[in-house]
């Protein structure tokens, strides 16, 4: 879980240095978005499966941290969007 905490950290700092020095790179944002909302909803859901049933009531922030996180991968851009986007900007490096 941690590695890939700490991957997902990194790839949103690398979009985020990009943004400060006034480059915007869309491809560099999509995969940093989509790949910590995907690791987001990996261990929060790992994180379900090690408390079993009580991982599934609302008593337990787990539950919490899973819905969260599964949002993140709607909100500003589906994953299909994101997809989209990458592909847009790899395409656009072969023409």
């Amino acid at each position: 879980m941690d590695f890939e905490l700490t991957k997902s950290q990194k790839e949103i700092q690398k979009a985020a240095r990009d943004f400060a020095k006034g480059r915007m790179n869309s491809k560099l944002t999509s995969m940093a978005k989509m790949y910590a909302a995907r690791t987001a909803v990996e261990v929060a859901d790992e994180a379900i499966q090690l408390l079993g049933g009580y991982g599934h009531m609302a008593e337990y922030e787990v539950e919490r941290f899973y819905r969260d996180a599964k949002i993140t991968e709607i909100y500003e851009g589906t994953k299909e969007i994101q997809k989209n986007t990458i592909a847009s900007a790899v395409i656009g490096k072969l023409k």
